[in-house]
């Protein structure tokens, strides 16, 4: 079914629980509904994402101000339980007992590209584990000094920090998909690769013709821009046989059909362990992909120490959100 039409994704309980925080509390059983947030019965997902592509001066990354984004989103997140109106009390007790935050990343691509860096390369993946690896690190010191100030979680005796560290929350990352925010904050969805370089996003039945900024912005500045060329890439979507444009380019801007399944899966897996919580993201296959491909990335993904996987084979539903005019990726 997976491969018939994206759907259902999988979880994989035994890793969820795992790294099951309070542990005592009982199992995890399900998560939120784009399966980025583990839940126990009652708990809810607070999410906050910090816009990488933010974080990039002509030195490269901006730890420093990386560093103050994660103290502030930490900080803002845990006000929110507290300001937050709960529907139930029992909503409010888990909330509150647990204190789970999921602070996580979305314009990771654009962080890529403006670093001159691919996305499935090894300095990708590398890259990847450096910067989810600051953010957990610096996110756990942000709740500890919010637990000096204001108390550690109820329920911090049974989680699997007592007698470690001092924390006001259980969990403090996650990776959301990001898909409104990322629109408004005008940058690359979650963790994902580009889409394409151009392509047609369906909105209420409106088709709306999009072109990625920085690839403009690229374009111009190094002479290759032309409306007949924005044409031929809208196409397709991607760049990588238009030969009008420097291979440098080319290699830097790929898309998420120029990235195999493995590629997408080795991204997700390094983000992961450094993810208090769990990843949202689509493993993307051409329509051509056969059941057994998919089969291949749920095993591979367990093995990786993923928390679950969503997969999506280009046209297996009549009507996507996001539309590329693309022979390769067609069924």
């Amino acid at each position: 079914m997976a491969w018939k039409n994206g759907e259902p994704g999988m979880i994989f309980l035994d890793t969820i629980n795992k790294h099951n925080p309070t542990p005592e509390l009982g199992e995890i059983e399900s998560t939120n509904p784009c399966g980025e947030v583990p839940l126990l019965p009652y708990e809810s997902c607070n999410l906050g994402s910090i816009n990488l592509s933010k974080m990039v001066t002509n030195r490269g990354i901006d730890w420093k101000k990386l560093e103050k984004t994660v103290n502030l989103g930490v900080h803002f997140l845990d006000n929110v339980i507290d300001v937050n109106r709960y529907p139930l009390p029992e909503i409010k007790k888990a909330t509150k007992g647990n204190r789970k935050i999921g602070l996580g990343v979305m314009g990771f691509a654009d962080f890529l590209i403006r670093l001159g860096i691919p996305y499935n390369s090894k300095k990708g993946i590398a890259t990847a584990e450096k910067v989810m690896k600051f953010i957990q690190e610096r996110s756990k010191r942000a709740s500890e000094a919010l637990a000096g100030d204001r108390g550690i979680f109820p329920n911090f005796k049974k989680s699997i920090y007592y007698r470690k560290i001092k924390l006001r929350n259980a969990t403090t990352t996650t990776i959301a998909p990001t898909g409104s925010i990322s629109i408004i904050a005008n940058c690359s969805s979650g963790i994902e690769p580009l889409f394409a370089i151009s392509y047609i996003r369906n909105v209420l039945g409106t088709e709306l013709l999009e072109i990625n900024p920085i690839f403009e912005e690229i374009a111009r500045e190094q002479g290759f821009y032309g409306e007949e060329l924005m044409r031929k890439i809208a196409s397709t979507g991607s760049i990588q046989d238009i030969d009008e444009i420097p291979r440098k380019i080319r290699r830097i801007f790929v898309t998420a059909h120029d990235i195999t399944p493995e590629w997408h899966i080795r991204m997700q897996a390094t983000f992961q362990k450094y993810v208090d919580n769990s990843i949202s993201k689509t493993i993307n296959f051409p329509g051509y992909a056969a059941p057994k491909d998919v089969e291949k990335a749920f095993l591979l993904t367990h093995k990786l120490g993923c928390k679950g996987i969503t997969v999506y084979r280009y046209g297996s539903r009549g009507e996507q959100v996001l539309d590329v005019r693309c022979p390769v990726c067609m069924p």
